[in-house]
This record gives C-alpha cells, sequence and structure tokens, in this order.
C-alpha cells in the first residue's frame, strides 16, 4: 500500500468549536473564529482534512450516537456551504468507566490511543510523516505521537495548556486558524 495523502488531523472540541462539555446539540456547537478559514486554505493547500474526536459522552449516557451523527452531519452542512468536505469523521464512544454497559471498555481507538489515526490512515491512504495533529489536549498530541504524525500542534482555543503538555508538542499556536500560516513558514 503506497501512503501518499498528507492529512490534517483535527480534534472537535477546544479545536475546531467552543468546548463547552459534552458538545451535542446544534445549539451548543459554535465554530472558533477563522477555522472555517483555514480548513479551506488547507484543504487548497492539498492536504485531506480528517477529524478524530472522543465522545466520551455517549459512554455516559449523556447524548446518543443518533445525537452524534445528527451534529456531524449538521456541521458538514455548515462547512460543505464554504466549500469545505471533510476526507473523514472519527470518533470514539468508549470509556473505561462507561455509565452504558454497551460502551464499557479500554479501547485502542479514545485517545491517547492512536486507533482513529490509524484507520484513516488506512482508510484514505494517509502520509503519517507529511501529516499533522491539531488538538487542546495532551491526548491529541499522544495519539499522534504513537500514530506517527509529523508534526502534533497544540491550540489554546481549549484546554488550558500546561508546561508538560508543551514539550510534547512541536508547536503551540492560538487557534487552528494560525496553522496555514505556520506550515507556509516551516515549508
Amino acid at each position: 500500500m503506497v501512503y501518499k495523502t498528507p492529512a490534517i488531523f483535527l480534534d472537535r472540541d477546544g479545536t475546531i468549536n467552543l468546548d463547552f462539555g459534552y458538545v451535542c446539540t446544534i445549539d451548543r456547537f459554535k465554530f472558533i473564529d477563522g477555522v472555517i478559514d483555514a480548513m479551506h486554505e488547507l484543504i487548497l493547500m492539498g492536504f485531506a482534512i480528517i477529524v478524530v474526536t472522543n465522545q466520551s459522552g455517549i459512554a455516559r449516557g449523556i447524548f446518543t450516537i443518533n445525537q452524534f451523527m445528527i451534529l456531524t452531519q449538521w456541521m458538514n452542512k455548515c462547512l460543505a456551504e464554504h466549500n469545505i468536505r471533510l476526507d473523514g469523521v472519527y470518533f470514539c464512544p468508549h470509556h473505561p468507566t462507561a455509565t452504558i454497559k454497551k460502551w464499557r471498555k479500554k479501547c485502542h481507538c479514545r485517545k491517547p490511543q492512536p486507533g482513529m489515526l490509524l484507520t484513516a490512515k488506512k482508510d484514505l491512504h494517509i502520509k503519517m510523516s507529511a501529516s499533522y495533529m491539531v488538538g487542546d489536549k495532551i491526548e491529541d498530541i499522544k495519539a499522534a505521537q504513537t500514530a506517527g504524525v509529523g508534526k502534533k500542534i497544540l491550540v489554546r482555543s481549549g484546554q488550558v495548556i500546561h508546561k508538560e503538555h508543551v514539550l510534547n508538542a512541536d508547536y503551540v499556536l492560538n487557534s487552528l486558524k494560525e496553522l496555514p500560516q505556520y506550515i507556509k513558514k516551516t515549508l
């Protein structure tokens, strides 16, 4: 198998949209300023855009997979209105202490495990060494490290970033909207 497509792997909550905690309805989903333009520019630069998101709210019984899918379809529709098509959306509904037994397990897909990224690599023929992972948590960075993603970027638009997390990232940006300029400077 030839892996030739570079990708931008994006966490969702805190990276694409404001993280209000268990975002599961359209009225609670707010795109972070500038991310739509950044995603469009990244596509023009030749990157596949892939969302990889832990969704433990499913396992905790806070919302259902159906609710997640409805929100994802709405998000895709909003992005399509700006000529953005996601190449993939991968999510993990599991949690080791889940309320709902069906989703209670320690899995390979929940970040910091690399499962979602490795599945996307296989499905979409992603060249991991030429790819970027952008997220607001150390779990995003660790998943990317294990999966062999070339550059790991932390953004300040979600969680508080601790010094130890910065040491694991290749770079820290204020938000995803700064990524296209960062990539252009480093090429």
